[in-house]
């Protein structure tokens, strides 16, 4: 079948380069992969209206189902500059077309990818952190896309269950000198596996905090692995996603021909196991672009860089949705988002018996432990109020010493301001989403972020952002004043406030311009509050990412 490429290089490292070279291979299947099929010479492409597109047709064999596309400007393809879709390789499948003939689409039945998550959390069921709402998110994402997804967790005794459709047993078998329960259920969607060994160790009360957590968990995922070599091979899954160092030893045990791919959520833990997992992976992510550079000069990674791509997290629209929110009094999209915060600030003021009065609330919701920039934290708190504002805090510190310095700083802050600051010490969901809605501005001053997805929900529901610049924070909120460059290289426009130092004067040099802007220009901060609402931070794009990553794993 003849198929012509068109290919525009103008973002690429190719832009002006006089020659450029396509070169690639055809799948036949995950076992069957040519390299390196073809190297073709491209010309410019009459058909685009000499826009800049260069153009090659390739004869595909009949039994090929998918292309592996890399541009170059060196006939061997050897050295000179290279476009490999920053190592994710441009993938196009190929699949039988309506009424006879083939035809090129994004995603073919033949090319179904089956994954497995490997996890100790995954929401709502068994969330701390971040990882997660990941787990879930991402899951759901990529089985929209067409392809098979399940989860293997432990059952835990904290799980509530009721959130589990269709839970169900269904076999046992013996591990580890214990018997091992297999449970079934699904959870958002994705058919998940609960582990269950009979020893006890998950009926602890806890996810983590136990000094025993690595060799519980470490027997978890070696139960895992043995319970996928046990399944028939049509069904086995190709690509095993592990996450983090809890479940990293999946990446080294005995898998067969199962691929790994392995996420880092956050270096800070378990760094020995980590760098473990970067070494036997086929493929390795981490939440964000700006983490991957920042961590590139680890001891546990710089040797297995190659491996490595910054894919950053999104959020779950389903219910981060301000258009769908059942929490809100006033559901609204961009083009209500005046009307809708305003309801949102009205409930909100009325609930944390705040004054209702037209001056903007900057909000927090945050684990209040050091990484979250505490001392920033409670310095924007005064800050606040002393320029006119009000300040909203929702969260609590694992540290009693931590607790105790916020419990003294709503002491403070109630004595001097009373209907203009509320700290919350507690999670609750449904506040949570009201201090979204309410708030005019949101602030995540980390000294390290990961990603973040704190800032992109603020978004969502037109809250602007006053972020300091680092993990995914930098990748997701451009300045207004500063970044205009930036952003647009990006794709993107301005959405927020940034700041660089770590100290109280460099929050202020952008809290201080998000409270001027609102109090001077009403009109063009709300205008800014609803644009934001119009940028997509959704997993769409990043499940299309893992995808190729997945495609890459079954490759290597």
């Amino acid at each position: 079948m003849p198929l012509q490429i068109h290919y525009n290089p103008e973002l690429t490292p190719l832009r002006g380069r006089p020659d450029i070279f396509v070169f690639g291979s055809f799948d036949r299947g995950s076992s069957a992969h040519t390299a390196k099929a073809f190297m073709q010479h491209m010309s410019p492409a009459r058909e685009t209206g000499g826009l800049g597109f260069q153009t090659v047709t390739i004869d595909v064999p009949s039994d090929v189902w998918g292309l592996d596309l890399n541009f170059t400007d060196n006939a061997d393809g050897s050295g000179g500059f290279i476009d490999n879709n920053l190592g994710l390789d441009y993938h196009l499948s190929i699949v039988p077309a309506v009424g006879g003939g083939r035809s090129l689409i994004t995603a073919a039945p033949a090319s179904v990818i089956r994954i497995v998550h490997i996890a100790v959390e995954m929401a709502p069921i068994a969330k701390v952190g971040g990882m997660g709402d990941v787990v879930t998110a991402l899951g759901r994402a990529v089985l929209e896309e067409g392809h098979v997804v399940e989860a293997i967790i432990p059952k835990f005794d904290t799980i509530n269950f009721g959130l589990v459709d269709d839970f169900h047993y269904a076999s046992s078998f013996s591990f580890g000198g214990t018997e091992v329960k297999v449970w079934k259920g699904v959870v958002d969607d994705i058919p998940t596996t609960f582990l269950e060994p009979q020893n006890g160790i998950f009926w602890v009360g806890c996810i983590y905090g136990r000094n025993d957590d690595n060799s519980r968990f470490g027997f978890f995922v070696n139960a895992a692995m043995e319970y996928l070599k046990r399944m028939p091979e049509a069904v086995r899954p190709h690509v095993v996603h592990c996450h983090d160092w809890p479940t990293a030893p999946a990446a080294w045990a005995d898998r067969g021909d199962m691929r790994v791919l392995f996420t880092i959520h956050n270096l800070s833990y378990g760094a020995d196991l980590i760098g473990r997992a970067m070494q036997s992976s086929e493929v390795a992510t981490t939440v964000s672009p700006t983490y991957a550079s920042e961590i590139s000069g680890s001891g546990c990674i710089a040797p297995y860089l190659h491996k490595l791509h910054g894919i950053r997290n999104g959020i779950d629209s389903e219910i981060w949705d301000p258009e769908g929110d059942p929490f809100l009094p006033v559901m609204y999209d961009h083009d209500r988002c005046t009307e809708g915060k305003a309801a949102a600030r009205k409930k909100l003021r009325a609930q944390l018996k705040m004054a209702d009065i037209d001056v903007p609330i900057v909000a927090c919701v945050t684990r209040l432990v050091a990484q979250k920039g505490i001392h920033l934290i409670k310095h924007a708190a005064w800050r606040t109020v002393e320029r006119g504002g009000q300040f909203v805090l929702l969260g609590s510190a694992p540290d009693s010493k931590v607790q105790g310095e916020f419990n003294a700083l709503k002491e403070q802050l109630q004595r001097q301001y009373n209907d203009r600051v509320a700290l919350v010490f507690q999670y609750d969901e449904p506040l949570s989403h009201l201090i979204y809605a309410a708030s005019d501005m949101f602030l995540v001053p980390s000294m390290f972020e990961p990603c973040g997805l704190t800032q992109m929900i603020a978004m969502a529901y037109g809250s602007v952002p006053v972020v300091r610049r680092t993990g995914g924070l930098a990748d997701t909120v451009f300045d207004v004043d500063h970044d205009a460059q930036r952003a647009a290289d990006c794709g993107m426009a301005p959405n927020g406030y940034v700041f660089e130092a770590t100290d109280t004067a460099g929050l202020d040099t952008a809290l201080n311009r998000a409270l001027a802007a609102w109090f001077e220009d009403r009109d063009g901060f709300r205008q800014l509050q609803s644009a934001i609402m119009r940028q997509d931070w959704s997993w769409h794009s990043p499940a299309l990412d893992y995808i190729e990553l997945y495609y890459k794993a079954m490759r290597a």
